[in-house]
């Protein structure tokens, strides 16, 4: 049994880049202990903690469609529903080791575990 330690995920909407293309699908692999340490010394973040989330993802995103390199900058360009489905992703992954949900059948008490989708898939 192998343990994985990358996901891939569909944006629900997708980032657009400088030229107008459209990036939907990407990987995102899990966090290491540096990956949350080391953007803690950053100025960005010590100037305002929440750009952490930024850092971080473009830390543990390893690929968004044909970028070549997921910087901070393609993180701050996300669409805010993009970037709430990726921190939601992100706790998944490194918290279940899974990207499903688990829930709970609401008429027969069944749990089980589903795959979340992104709208239109």
């Amino acid at each position: 049994m192998t343990f994985q330690t990358e996901f891939e995920f569909t944006l629900p909407k997708g980032y657009v880049d400088g030229e107008g293309n459209l990036h939907k699908k990407g990987i995102m692999r899990l966090a290491t202990a540096a990956d949350e340490i080391l953007p803690l010394k950053d100025p960005r973040v010590q100037g305002n903690p929440a750009y952490l989330t930024v850092i971080l993802l473009s830390r543990v995103i390893t690929r968004l469609g044909d970028l070549q390199v997921i910087s901070t900058k393609v993180v701050e360009s996300l669409f805010a529903s993009d970037l709430a489905y990726l921190q939601d992703f992100y706790g998944r992954i490194n918290e279940d080791g899974s990207p499903e949900i688990r829930t709970v059948c609401p008429k027969c008490g069944h749990n089980f575990e589903v795959e979340e989708t992104s709208p239109g898939e």
